[in-house]
């Protein structure tokens, strides 16, 4: 049995008790109660209940903290301490279309000593149908339940499988996306996109998947999946090979080797 912090021990207790609430609601997702909060955005009674257990629990262990959620918004706490960042369903879309692929996304960020808001200490991304918890602690290593995990080993890109997202009504970038697409599909094995960039990024550093490139996402989309893949061996950067531009949702993912040549694909479409 592989050690690991407290705090990784709440954040799991966190996700695992809204879990049965979710696998419940799935197996009902016809009767959810679905409202729109955006063009093609979704917000299910579901999302509102998981992060309100998830939330109850990381605040009983830490009731000084605050918190960024995806549903909740800000909440301040103590600035001198971390915070929580809380995704409660990471692929609504598919969770409300009865599709098999979502997860329970937290991460823990530490405060500047100056003020604001640095680096991801922990992470973990929980998988309810399949309970797969995908954790990480920076510098302890990446893991899948008690195994550890590395990113793919691959060098080829002709033999790499990568995911990513599409744009879709009212978010992302058609046109920028479709000229990305046209440059790294022709050099590729394959192209996924599954609809949670949570899980994603679990699956980089699982090495399921050989690299990963998205743009438009939101921070609680990926907090945690930076940690893990940057646990687990890999790189993750900006489109432009930079950490600037992770914190307004651009993320390019893949073991160092990939993740080179994918730049110079996605930084000479751009260009």
């Amino acid at each position: 049995m592989v050690s690991h912090s407290g705090l990784i021990t709440v954040m799991t207790r966190a996700a695992r008790k809204a879990a049965p609430r979710l696998r419940r609601d799935f197996g009902e997702v016809e009767q959810l109660q679905v409202s729109r909060k955006g063009p093609a955005d979704f917000v299910s009674m579901a999302d509102e209940r998981a992060e309100q257990t998830v939330v109850e629990e990381l605040r009983h262990a830490r009731p000084d903290w605050g918190l960024l959620l995806e549903e909740g918004g800000t909440v301040e706490g103590n600035p001198a301490k971390p915070r929580w960042i809380v995704d409660p369903v990471d692929g609504t879309s598919n969770f409300i279309h009865g599709i098999p692929h979502f997860a329970i996304s937290i991460a823990v960020q530490e405060p500047k000593p100056g003020g604001g808001w640095g680096e991801i200490s922990h992470g973990l991304i929980y998988q309810p149908l399949s309970d797969e918890s995908f954790w990480a602690e920076k510098g302890r290593g990446a893991w899948l339940q008690d195994r550890r995990l590395r990113v793919s080993s691959r060098r080829d890109l002709s033999e790499a499988l990568i995911a990513t997202g599409v744009p879709y009504k009212g978010h992302g970038h058609l046109y920028r996306f479709q000229k990305i697409l046209d440059a790294v599909s022709p050099e590729v094995a394959g192209i996924r996109r599954f609809g949670s960039a949570a899980l994603d990024l679990a699956w980089v550093a699982a090495g399921r998947y050989d690299g990963f490139w998205e743009e438009d996402l939101q921070f609680w989309d990926i907090a945690a999946g930076l940690l893990l893949v940057r646990e687990a061996g890999g790189f993750v950067t900006d489109f432009r090979g930079s950490d600037r531009g992770i914190v307004d949702g651009q993320v390019l993912a893949a073991n160092d080797q990939i993740h080179s040549r994918l730049h110079k694909l996605v930084a000479g479409a751009l260009r």
